[in-house]
C-alpha cells in the first residue's frame, strides 16, 4: 500500500520527519478526531471535492495508528484491515451467511444482537452500558448510553414521557439554586433533550450541526443587512432583522 509506505519514511527513526517521529498515539488522537469532523463537514456541504480530500486524511490518521502500533510491536496496518474484514462478514451472516434479514431495520437489529455477544465474551463488566466509550462527544455518547439501556427495557414508551421529562427539566434549570446546581440541571436537560431526538430517530448530533449552520446563515444575513453598525443597533432592532433574515 503506496500510503503505509510514505507512513514508514516519515516515521523512519534516521531518515523521517522530526514532528511525525516524536508523535504518538495520544498526540495524534485529536487529529483524529478532527479529520472525522472534517468528513462529516464535507457531507453537510454536500461537497464531493472536499469529502474526497478529506477521507484521505482520515484514512492517513488509521496508516499513522497502525505504523505506530506496528513500531511498538503491538499490531500492523495489515492486522487492522484482516480484523474489519472479519468483523464485517462475521456482523452481515445475512449476506455472507444464511440468516434472512428482509430490511434495513432487520439487518440492524441482527448487527446489534451480534455485536452485544462479542462485547459479552470481551468485557469483564457485566453492565449493559460497559464499553460506550467515554471519550465520545456527549450528546453521542449520551444517546448511546440510552440506547443500551432500552434495550433492558429501560424506556420511555412513547415520546409523551419523553417531553414532560423535558418540561420538568426546565422548570428545574429555573428554579436551581446555584451555578453548579444550575449546570446539573442543564445537562439532564440535555440528556432529555438526545432522548426525544432518539425516540424520533432523529441524530441529535446532525440536528445541531444542523440548527448551527442555519444560526450562522441567519447571523450573517443580519450583519450584512445592517453593515459595521450592527453591533450597536438595539435587541429589538436585531430582532427585526433576525426576522427579516427567517423569512430569505
Amino acid at each position: 500500500m503506496p500510503l503505509a509506505r510514505v507512513m514508514a519514511r516519515l516515521r523512519d527513526p534516521v531518515t523521517g520527519c522530526p514532528w511525525d517521529i516524536e508523535q504518538n498515539f495520544s498526540t495524534i488522537a485529536p487529529y483524529t478526531i478532527e479529520e472525522a469532523y472534517e468528513v462529516a463537514d464535507a457531507i453537510q456541504r454536500d461537497d464531493m471535492a472536499a469529502l474526497k480530500d478529506e477521507l484521505g486524511d482520515l484514512l492517513l490518521q488509521t496508516v499513522f495508528h497502525a505504523r505506530m502500533a506496528e513500531q511498538a510491536g503491538y499490531f500492523a496496518l495489515q492486522d487492522v484491515i484482516e480484523n474489519i474484514c472479519a468483523k464485517m462478514v462475521r456482523r452481515h451472516p445475512h449476506v455472507f451467511g444464511d440468516v434472512h434479514a428482509q430490511d434495513g431495520v432487520a439487518a440492524q437489529m441482527n448487527w446489534e444482537a451480534i455485536k452485544a455477544a462479542e462485547r459479552a465474551e470481551k468485557e469483564s463488566d457485566p453492565s449493559a452500558l460497559a464499553g460506550v466509550a467515554i471519550a465520545l462527544p456527549a450528546l453521542l455518547r449520551a444517546e448511546k448510553l440510552q440506547k443500551r439501556a432500552a434495550r433492558t427495557g429501560f424506556d420511555w414508551p412513547d415520546t409523551g414521557g419523553v417531553i414532560a421529562k423535558i418540561q420538568e427539566e426546565i422548570v428545574e434549570v429555573e428554579t436551581a439554586t446555584s451555578p453548579a446546581h444550575r449546570e446539573e440541571e442543564i445537562g439532564d436537560l440535555l440528556f432529555a433533550v438526545v432522548n426525544l431526538a432518539r425516540h424520533h430517530r432523529i441524530d441529535p448530533e446532525t440536528a445541531l450541526r444542523g440548527a448551527n449552520v442555519k444560526f450562522e446563515k441567519r447571523f450573517r444575513a443580519m450583519e450584512d443587512q445592517a453593515g459595521a453598525g450592527f453591533a450597536a443597533l438595539s435587541l429589538d432592532d436585531k430582532e427585526k432583522l433576525w426576522q427579516a433574515a427567517k423569512q430569505v
